[in-house]
């Protein structure tokens, strides 16, 4: 059998294709078209991207077209039953989760006492002037005994970033002043969110400062950052730059410590420097420094500096037993 196409022109010959070709064409396309979707499927291409409405961090404020402001900052309600799920499967049970010794079983207190008696873990015995170690560290903080200085876990760091970030609206392009900043039990995940040299903080606790700059920053891998941790006290904010905005201003139970005429110090400084209408400050556990002072008192004087008081918040830990009271507010103008 043959098939023929033919041509108008009656002096032109017909094109003959036998069965066989025309099985063996098709035969053909087949294959290349099979092979084709093959590697299209097994090929390291990119997932779609998700919308960006998915994300919490997309409502950034400065900043807020960055690609960085697209990523949550806290974990999902999803993402809370998929853990609790794994937990069930696993058939895990808290009161039979008692942390094991490894094979070298030393408390806090023994490891401490070695890293005093051997000068290091190494028991390094030369003089300490042929000490290797590029950012020599006391052994208070290699033991981490900063970690139990505070009335909460350590883990609250994490709650408290997670809440500000959002609330705040912030994007890796904002800029963060936190006043009292300790070892960086809050400070540490800004920093890690921020872009450099977007996080600074006054502080002045010299002990404290020791485990920010000497323990915490390289152990975390953030001096690249590079934060400005200032030491100082009674609300000196000179070495910060005149001209640097910021988008949030935060103290975490650090007012409750302070004369309340030193607080309204610190305010008069930093009304200035706070983003006019969308930037925020925010005081944890009371504002006695404006409750004492009587209700029409104290709105008075926020407003002589350009505050307004937005409200009282509530956050509930994430990972224990706890909630902290925080209080907003803002700049009404520029």
């Amino acid at each position: 059998m043959a098939i023929y196409a033919s041509s108008s022109s009656p002096t032109q010959k017909g094109i003959v294709i036998t069965v066989p070709v025309l099985v063996l064409s098709v035969s053909v396309a087949a294959i290349m078209l099979f092979l084709l979707f093959s590697s299209l499927s097994s090929c390291d291409c990119p997932a779609s991207a998700p919308p960006l409405e998915s994300f919490a961090g997309g409502r950034g404020g400065a900043g807020g077209g960055d690609v960085g402001a697209k990523v949550r900052i806290s974990p999902t309600k999803e993402d809370i039953e998929w853990v609790k799920d794994q937990i069930r499967v696993n058939g895990l049970h808290m009161q039979d989760n008692v942390l094991r010794k490894g094979i070298n079983p030393r408390t806090r207190a023994q490891q401490l006492e070695d890293l005093i008696q051997y000068k290091g873990i190494s028991h390094y015995e030369e003089p300490e002037s042929n000490n290797h170690t590029a950012l020599p560290c006391p052994g208070e903080l290699l033991v981490e005994e900063h970690h139990s200085n505070y009335g909460e876990p350590w883990a609250g760091g994490r709650d408290v970033f997670e809440f500000l970030a959002e609330a705040a609206h912030l994007s890796p392009s904002s800029q963060v002043l936190e006043i009292g900043c300790g070892t960086l039990r809050v400070g540490l995940h800004f920093i890690r969110y921020l872009n450099p040299e977007h996080y600074q903080c006054l502080e002045r606790d010299e002990l404290s400062l020791m485990a920010a700059l000497r323990y915490e920053l390289p152990s975390q891998g953030l001096l690249y950052k590079r934060p400005l941790i200032v030491r100082g006290e009674d609300m000196e904010f000179s070495k910060f730059g005149a001209g640097v905005v910021y988008d949030l201003i935060y103290a975490s139970a650090v007012f409750l410590h302070m004369p309340d005429k030193l607080v309204w110090v610190g305010l008069e400084r930093l009304a200035s420097k706070l983003r006019p209408y969308n930037g925020r400050i925010f005081v944890s556990h009371n504002i006695k420094f404006c409750s004492r002072l009587g209700g029409e008192e104290c709105t008075k004087r926020l407003t002589s500096l350009g505050l307004a008081y937005l409200g009282k918040h509530t956050h509930d830990s994430l990972l224990f037993n706890h909630y902290e009271i925080w209080f907003e507010f803002k700049r009404f103008k520029a």
